[in-house]
């Protein structure tokens, strides 16, 4: 089996049978994502499924006249693509590469073939298109009801919860197109939270300085979307910490993927 760079892996790339990281490990290609890539959208066929290992996906979902909103951040818990796997190559939903980073390609045909053989694998897959409709459903609610200042701290949680302790390079336009509000709402809600050393702010940076307080400031709904994605998705076979460089060592996939009962 060839040997394959990891960087690191992708927690359902881990949980998959070494059967399976077998058959898939020579149609699986690491590619790097610069930020602002757009995976999925702007009237091009969806073909492949991308699995983060390292990089950050929004998902967003947008109007004829180019507004829209994020429905879903996608790192190294989740994937890319979902509508090519099912064989939907069109769709409204946009994927933007948020912060940039590595990740797992693989034809949503060949993902499809597999998925089709192994019934496991095919769980695995169902189980992470519900998690994504549960996220999707309790962020339209969050929108609804909840304050900007909240859902900017349940937006910054879920960055964290893909690199800890990581610098968010982003500006506070970019953020508002996220959650669909203005511009300057989004820059009152930094501030103050800057002013409270819950973050730091520097130009077109964001970095969390404490967690805890970011968690007692936002709503209920970063609890409710972690608990789903805890309960429907598998853990993470290791604690890998995301780093800016590359891995110099090369090794095999099904060694490093391998789960642990």
């Amino acid at each position: 089996m060839p040997d394959i760079l990891l960087h690191p892996h992708n927690h359902l790339l881990a949980a998959l049978s070494a059967e399976v990281k077998q058959r898939l490990a020579t149609d699986l290609k690491l590619v790097f994502l610069s930020q602002g890539t757009v995976l999925q959208g702007g009237g091009q066929p969806l073909t492949k499924v991308y699995f983060p290992a390292g990089a950050i996906v929004s998902l967003s979902c947008q109007t004829a006249g180019g507004e829209g909103a994020e429905i879903s951040q996608v790192g190294n818990d989740g994937l890319v693509g979902i509508a090519a796997f099912m064989a939907d190559d069109s769709g409204p939903t946009v994927a933007v590469v948020q912060s940039a980073g590595y990740a797992y390609s693989v034809s949503g045909q060949r993902l499809r073939d597999e998925a089709g053989q192994h019934p496991a694998m095919l769980s695995l897959m169902l189980r992470y298109t519900h998690s994504l409709m549960l996220q999707t459903a309790q962020m339209a609610v969050c929108n609804r009801h909840h304050s900007i200042d909240q859902q900017l701290c349940r937006w910054l949680l879920r960055f964290d919860d893909h690199r800890p302790g990581q610098t968010l390079s982003i500006t506070h336009e970019q953020i508002a197109n996220r959650l669909g509000v203005r511009r300057e709402n989004i820059t009152r809600a930094t501030l103050k939270l800057h002013k409270l050393g819950v973050i730091r702010c520097g130009r077109s940076e964001i970095t969390v300085l404490d967690r805890r307080h970011l968690e007692r400031l936002s709503c209920e709904c970063y609890g409710a979307i972690r608990k789903a994605n805890e309960r429907l998705l598998p853990p993470p076979a290791g604690r890998v910490r995301w780093t800016d460089q590359p891995l110099t060592a090369v090794t095999r996939l099904a060694d490093r993927l391998e789960v642990r009962a």
